[in-house]
């Protein structure tokens, strides 16, 4: 029986391995961010044995990257091997995806640069050149929180083949009910075109601004509303110079809105692709919503999909929901934490 109380009790037995690596994908990206990364690992002690593993690519939320991982490597190598003891063994890579802005949402985007590509070819191939990894299924699963959710749905949509499962908790879904609140914010809505204009010089060498609503919105924009490749570093602003809201360009993040993907394609996700969608009760940003809406979608679908929501907010007791979800992709019961 998986028993996941006492969580922080495991004994550290697994390892962090560190990769620091310069990215092709990311030469001579628009916002002139970091090409040097580091990629985090976390090897369970089972792979002494030569095992061959199945791998989670897991996306931090907004923000976050893989040196917070690295920073609270005691926790995670915990995590890694209570997750093997009581799960199946697993890599636990954990991927820095951060921009200028904050976070590139895992998407392409001439405004930012090329970040699922990033993902999905260059650390993909580095981690499974260096590892023995499994050839049963699930091979891969690609994981995340809020903003690492949406890129979970999104790059698992984009590479079904690639990516057996998603575990998305609390993603960003249901733009109308998570998005449209923040975006008519007075500090975002009212800031003039000439402002958010200037955050696009080719040189990106204005400081950011002091808002954290309008840096994310900003972020968000280059991720979804980028002007074109002829343009790189720009992209279009919700709102026009007269302060007029701009319907055609809110629907340009609605169509990458994962719960409007699924709604209008039904073969967004592969029938052979397990998805597990998760958003806590009393979440702030009512990512619960968003997740229940996307799972009623793809249960009327041929799909192995679940959802489940657990007491507490938007960013609590994230491993213990992560293992939760990596517990149903292994087939194992869906279980109360206590």
């Amino acid at each position: 029986m998986l028993c996941l109380a006492g969580w922080n009790s495991a004994r550290a037995e697994a390892r962090l391995e560190v990769i620091e690596f310069a990215s092709r994908v990311l030469q001579n990206n628009p916002l002139h961010d970091p090409v040097t990364r580091r990629v985090a690992i976390f090897v369970p002690d089972q792979i002494t044995n030569h095992a061959a593993l199945p791998v989670v690519y897991y996306l931090p939320g907004y923000g976050s990257a893989s040196d917070q991982f690295i920073k609270d490597a005691t926790a995670w190598t915990r995590f890694t091997q209570k997750l093997a003891e009581q799960v199946t063994p697993v890599l636990f890579v954990v991927v820095d995806g951060r921009n200028r802005w904050g976070g590139s949402q895992y998407l392409n985007s001439p405004a930012q640069g090329n970040y699922a590509d990033y993902i999905c070819d260059e650390i993909v191939s580095l981690v499974e050149a260096r590892y023995h990894i499994t050839t049963t299924h699930p091979q891969r699963i690609v994981a995340g929180h809020s903003s690492g959710g949406f890129g979970a749905l999104r790059l698992g949509m984009l590479r079904p083949k690639l990516f057996a499962g998603v575990v998305a908790l609390s993603p960003d879904s249901d733009f109308p009910l998570s998005h449209l609140t923040l975006v008519q914010v007075p500090g975002v809505s009212k800031v003039p075109l000439a402002a958010i204009t200037a955050c696009m010089a080719a040189e990106m060498t204005s400081p950011l601004p002091t808002d954290g609503d309008l840096t994310y919105a900003l972020g968000l924009s280059a991720a979804y509303a980028a002007t074109g490749h002829r343009h790189p570093g720009e992209f279009e602003w919700l709102y026009d110079a007269k302060g007029q809201f701009r319907e055609k360009v809110w629907q340009r993040w609605l169509d990458n809105d994962p719960l409007t993907i699924v709604q209008r394609d039904h073969s967004a996700f592969d029938p052979q692709q397990a998805i597990y969608l998760e958003g806590a009760a009393q979440d702030s940003f009512q990512a619960n919503i968003g997740a229940r809406k996307l799972y009623d979608v793809l249960r009327e679908r041929p799909a192995r999909c679940a959802f489940y929501e657990p007491p507490g907010g938007h960013g609590d007791h994230l491993p213990e929901r992560l293992a939760r979800g990596l517990a149903w992709v292994f087939h194992r019961p869906l279980l109360e934490i206590k």
